[in-house]
């Protein structure tokens, strides 16, 4: 094992809290011994590209410093290399993290069990979802929270939290259902009506909406939450209920496992880790065993 190895930072993750965490995460790491460079680049294309070279390069692990878009955007670097990936969880919701048990707004505790993994088990195997050449590690969305993101990135007023509130309001007095074209893994197509459809590598998104909470991160396939047409009043009452996990219970909601999905829908985009992959038709497939997480439980 080299002992160089490189942060991967988001200074603007979490309002700031990127750049904050990267300065107490590279003191624990070289405190143990470790030699840390930065890598930040003035654009995602070009951060990635930086990443890339550190990993080419023969960095000894790949540390990502802030939330699921700056994991998302280095698994793309280290996704099927034996680079092992840390992540100081430092972003607003960190979906990822809270999955895998690694520490949440506490940087020195989480370089600090990156550093022990790093001298110890060097990481531990966990899966990911591809759909063509982009890995996700949480959820891939679509339906009716697709479509809030979408029309929340559309909107320049109200900013910040208000924004997605206003775009959810304004989707939910839009609501109806969306005819869907499943397949899961060599099944026959499935002709649905759904809300929604979320395929879950992870168990949650948007800062700890359990949507997929029974997922594992090591076992192969997705969870597949489909959640049926119901009404307004029915999708406002049970909503609460998808912080706990307790949503798959309500007779709206069926739940399926596969190791490839494929799905259709017209108007539709697919969100993966927060991020638009484009419009349906998508194919994910999982893959086992695709990075090793440093310090994941």
């Amino acid at each position: 094992m080299t002992s160089d190895i490189t942060l991967f930072v988001n200074p603007a993750a979490g309002r700031g809290r990127g750049a904050r965490a990267a300065q107490p995460a590279a003191a624990v790491l070289r405190a143990a011994g470790f030699t840390v460079r930065t890598v930040l680049g003035h654009d995602a294309p070009d951060a990635l590209r930086r990443a890339r070279e550190a990993v080419a390069g023969g960095t000894g692990a790949l540390i990502a410093v802030g939330g699921d878009g700056m994991v998302s955007l280095a698994l793309r670097a280290v996704a099927g290399t034996p680079t092992p990936l840390g992540v100081i969880a430092a972003g607003t919701g960190d979906d990822f993290a809270r999955t895998a048990g690694l520490p949440v707004h506490d940087p020195a505790a989480a370089a600090a069990v990156a550093a022990r993994s790093l001298k110890g088990d060097g990481g531990r195997p966990v899966d990911l979802g591809r759909v063509g050449d982009t890995w996700f590690a949480t959820v891939l969305a679509s339906g009716f929270d697709s479509r809030v993101n979408d029309r929340g990135n559309r909107m320049r007023f109200p900013t910040g939290r208000l924004r997605y509130d206003a775009a959810l309001l304004a989707e939910l007095a839009a609501l109806r259902p969306i005819p869907y074209r499943l397949r899961l893994d060599d099944g026959p197509e499935q002709h649905i009506e759904a809300t929604l459809v979320a395929v879950g590598n992870g168990r949650s998104y948007g800062g700890g909406m359990r949507m997929c909470a029974d997922a594992r991160l090591d076992d192969g396939l997705f969870d597949i939450t489909v959640v049926g047409p119901c009404r307004r009043t029915t999708l406002l009452r049970v909503f609460p209920r998808v912080y706990r996990g307790t949503h798959l219970t309500h007779p709206a909601v069926t739940t399926h496992r596969a190791a490839t999905v494929t799905l259709e829908a017209d108007g539709i985009t697919g969100y993966a880790d927060g991020e638009p992959l484009g419009a349906l038709p998508l194919t994910a497939e999982t893959v086992p065993a695709a990075v090793r997480l440093l310090g994941a439980r």
